[in-house]
């Protein structure tokens, strides 16, 4: 049966000449500083994204959870989204690690934080209060279906951060698509953050990988953090290889996911006992609303019939569009999904 996966963009697999280049790269002890590879990858994102330097780790929640951990001490506080990744997904471990408190705020239908909320939660310095150490900002936000902040978006937190000298730490694990759909250049972005890291292995389609970047000393800091966190990946160029092939072709591509989603939310809409709203769909994540009958039961279904999609919660599903589909696969998705929403009206009429 053939599987179409839309679950996530981190079901990519590498592309021919990232195996190549992954085959063939140079390499050596990156613990020591010594794999060409890494520093090259490393070198070129910090250029890419504005930023004094870079730091390879294993995946976007430990970059993460490095980033809280450098900027912070133990009882400190971060603020956050009360949808953000970091809140939700990543197994408590800026409070289990890290050992600070999260403070969420709650984000709107765009991903955005009000500036006002913000400030409310800063402390104000009390013997009682942890201090406020650091805001984090997610952009594209995931659980808000992709969504994009905009450079005013970055501007207003980042501002209002700085009026009180607390960083602004920027969760961009897919910062790309946020650009590609603004038509702007990342830096645009991401100058609004004092630190921030993307994935390589979601959209760009790199087997592993995140970079954390931000000043030097930052990210000298963050380098022993990842040391404690048992991420001295040794010769860890031959993941490195494919994550430069990734910035170097697969950047404007997502232009491509996103049509792709976009016509995957037209082809869905209107569909009996389904809501989707192709006009929210930003980037490449389309979520779907399932109005009648059981969403979790709805998207093991459609696994059964070669589509598989990501039960959230309630009455959610999301569907990820990525390099691994086109458009003839969402046309295909498509049919399956009406096909099982007409049985299921069949068997509540019968």
């Amino acid at each position: 049966m053939k599987i179409i996966d839309l679950r996530s963009d981190t079901v990519t697999l590498p592309t021919p000449a990232m195996r190549e280049a992954m085959a063939n790269a140079d390499l050596g002890d990156d613990v020591y500083g010594e794999d060409p590879t890494v520093n090259r990858l490393e070198a070129m994102t910090a250029k890419l994204v504005g930023k004094e330097a870079a730091l390879f780790t294993a995946s976007g929640t430990m970059s993460n959870l490095l980033a809280i951990m450098t900027h912070c001490r133990r009882g400190d506080e971060v603020i956050l989204g009360s949808e953000s990744h970091t809140f939700l997904y990543e197994v408590g471990g800026a409070s289990a690690v890290a050992g600070v408190q999260l403070r969420p705020i709650r984000n709107d239908e765009r991903g955005m934080m009000d500036p006002n909320a913000i400030e409310d939660a800063i402390r104000t310095e009390n013997i009682h209060f942890p201090p406020t150490a650091l805001i984090c900002i997610e952009n594209t936000h995931n659980r808000c279906g992709g969504s994009v902040l905009t450079p005013e978006d970055m501007a207003s937190i980042s501002s209002l951060a700085h009026r009180y000298t607390i960083p602004v730490y920027l969760d961009g694990a897919r910062i790309f698509n946020a650009s590609v759909a603004l038509g702007i250049d990342v830096k645009e972005l991401t100058r609004y953050s004092d630190t921030m890291a993307f994935c390589i292995s979601k959209g760009l389609g790199a087997p592993v990988g995140s970079l954390l970047c931000g000043p030097a000393d930052f990210i000298e800091r963050a380098r022993k953090n990842r040391k404690m966190l048992g991420g001295g990946m040794r010769q860890v160029g031959v993941l490195a290889a494919a994550g430069i092939v990734a910035l170097e072709t697969m950047i404007p591509r997502l232009a491509e996911d996103h049509a792709n989603a976009k016509r995957l939310a037209l082809g869905l809409q209107g569909l009996p006992g389904l809501l989707v709203e192709p006009h929210k769909v930003q980037t490449n994540i389309v979520q779907m609303q399932v109005l009648k009958g059981d969403a979790r039961e709805l998207a093991s279904r459609m696994a059964q019939r070669g589509v598989k999609v990501n039960w959230m919660g309630g009455d959610k599903i999301r569907l990820v569009t990525h390099c691994g589909v086109n458009a003839e696969d969402l046309d295909e998705a498509v049919d399956v999904i009406a096909s099982l929403q007409r049985e299921r009206a069949s068997v509540s009429a019968g």
